[in-house]
């Protein structure tokens, strides 16, 4: 599985933790592990939307603390 494979696989963990009303930890340590792969997507791919979306995730994961 590449690292874009894995982000989605994250974003839609994280979707459907979220319907499934789960607690603010388990959901800001999916956020954590998503930063990371996404902060690794931005080494290999390097663009600005890459860029741009490590910054959102990370100000989401700031602000459920």
């Amino acid at each position: 599985m590449d690292v874009v494979d894995r982000v989605l696989t994250r974003l839609e963990r994280i979707e459907a933790l979220e319907r499934g009303e789960a607690g603010k930890p388990l959901l800001l340590e999916e956020l954590r592990m998503l930063v990371g792969e996404a902060e690794e997507w931005v080494r290999e791919e390097g663009d600005e939307r890459a860029r741009g979306a490590v910054e959102k995730l990370r100000k989401e994961a700031e602000g459920m603390r």
